[in-house]
């Protein structure tokens, strides 16, 4: 066969969001609460991140089931079956095991085997990520519909007792189904990272330290029983973040990765309905809005009020409320941006479901 008689997959035009879905955990964790664990009071908690109350899913609740969830809403907002997915991808940090992925166990319980399936490891930009990569395989023809997941349960990896960064966190999950459109419905990504910064959000022990420590390579017995009397659970590795780099980072340098994302997609500010932040902190969030000059008719979205800082799940559970809350919003253009751990950015204009 000649190099010229080889076919490739046909491209289509156009793409887009065609529905969304969401799951919450019915556990509620208010700031009281999270003050038994840290030194700290509602005030202040509400002053630095705008945060009232976080979701947390109970011990046999895990991230595949509230995957599963928000997956089985998105579909039936989309109209289609699981049998019509041409891939699956979850973005998560949190799946508990390094393998096999947590997309590829989703896939048979949503009965959509034998789509390929992937995680994506981008925390909080992991939603956005997702998004441009299941753009692209609709638009290359690989793939017809691709499901995006965003999902975490963060209080796995949290240790109660950090001051920088657990109580900002809650577990959840939001998903989309992607698919080819008549019009443009998923503007250009705007995405990248900055690995010199990997430090500023980070576990604080890798599975080799776990191992090493459970194998008395590490620690002595003394720091052992020091741990145990200070309640900790030291071998487990859990979150931890250098908070004023981060909000320095998100402040000054995402309003421009928000700003490009408008330029790549041929609109202005005045053009959006909704802006759809990764929901990491109020005054990031208020912010950018400052930066980017945002009109008085954008829809901010401010989920983290009642949902804390759910890394991947963030956008599609805002978006899913805002749409909920806004029904008139459907159809309209929201600028989504996500950022994290990484350190990694990612955003696009699109039209919502």
């Amino acid at each position: 066969m000649s190099i010229t008689a080889l076919k490739q997959a046909p491209l289509r035009e156009h793409t887009r969001i065609l529905g969304v879905g969401s799951y919450r955990p019915e556990v509620i964790v208010t700031n009281e609460d999270v003050c038994q664990w840290i030194d700290s009071s509602d005030e202040w908690i509400r002053q630095r991140t705008g945060i009232v109350t976080r979701h947390r899913a109970p011990r046999d609740v895990s991230v595949i089931d509230m995957a599963e969830a928000a997956a089985r809403e998105a579909l039936e907002a989309a109209g289609i079956e699981a049998s019509q997915l041409g891939a699956v991808l979850v973005s998560t940090v949190t799946h508990p095991y390094a393998t096999p992925s947590a997309a590829a166990q989703l896939t048979d319980r949503l009965g959509a085997t034998p789509a390929p399936a992937f995680d994506i490891s981008a925390a909080c930009a992991g939603y956005c990520y997702g998004i441009a990569q299941g753009d692209a395989l609709v638009h290359a023809g690989t793939a017809e519909y691709v499901l995006v997941v965003g999902v975490e349960k963060l209080s796995d990896f949290i240790d109660n007792a950090d001051r920088t960064i657990s109580f900002l966190l809650g577990d959840g999950a939001g998903a989309v189904v992607i698919g080819p459109a008549d019009s443009a419905g998923i503007g250009p990504s705007v995405w990248g990272s900055d690995g010199s910064k990997h430090e500023a959000i980070r576990m604080n022990r890798s599975l080799i330290d776990v191992r090493d420590y459970a194998l008395g390579a590490v620690a002595t017995d003394t720091e052992r029983e020091a741990d145990v009397d200070a309640g900790r659970q030291s071998l487990w590795p859990t979150m931890v973040q250098d908070g004023p780099t981060v909000f320095r980072w998100a402040v000054w340098e995402m309003a421009k990765v928000a700003q490009k994302a408008l330029d790549a997609a041929g609109v202005t500010a005045d053009d959006l309905a909704v802006f759809l932040p990764h929901q990491a902190n109020i005054r990031i969030i208020d912010e950018m809005v400052k930066q980017l000059k945002l009109p008085e008719h954008v829809y901010v979205a401010r989920d983290i009020v009642d949902a804390g800082n759910t890394s991947a799940a963030s956008i599609p559970l805002a978006m899913h409320r805002t749409l909920k809350e806004q029904p008139s919003l459907s159809g309209k253009l929201a600028l989504q941006i996500g950022f994290g751990a990484g350190l990694v950015f990612g955003a696009q204009v699109v039209v919502l479901p």
